[in-house]
């Protein structure tokens, strides 16, 4: 079963940039396939809600809360996917989750998998 990392949380000002990345580690030879990838964040006490997603095709969806000030990048030869995060405000805290949706072999169907969550604090 393969595994999502991710990596470039942390506390920044109102106003600045973070970039979270993401890479399926693991047993990634077994890969069959990767149909999307994405983001989700959550808030203290909230529910986890869906960021961004981009497809293996190239189409990429945003949440309006972070339209014009979020960009979302997928590799899917890598199996790399990142947020830009740009103009970041103090809403914006939260753990933020990656997750793909992929397909293993021995799987008869594609599984969601996730990453463990990395902070993001946005705070002055």
């Amino acid at each position: 079963q393969v595994q999502l990392v991710e990596s470039g949380g942390g506390l920044v000002q109102p106003g600045g940039s973070l970039r979270l990345s993401c890479v399926v580690t693991g047993n990634t030879g077994n890969i069959v396939g990767i149909s999307v990838m994405g983001w989700y964040r959550q808030a203290p006490g909230e529910e986890r809600d869906l960021v961004a997603t981009v497809t293996d095709g190239g189409n990429r969806n945003y949440v309006n809360a972070v339209k014009g000030r979020f960009t979302i990048s997928g590799d899917y030869a890598k199996n790399t996917v990142s947020l830009q995060m740009n103009d970041l405000k103090a809403e914006d805290t939260a753990v933020y989750y990656c997750y793909a949706v992929v397909l293993e072999g021995g799987d008869n169907s594609y599984q969601t998998r996730w990453g463990q969550g990395t902070l993001v604090t946005v705070s002055s």
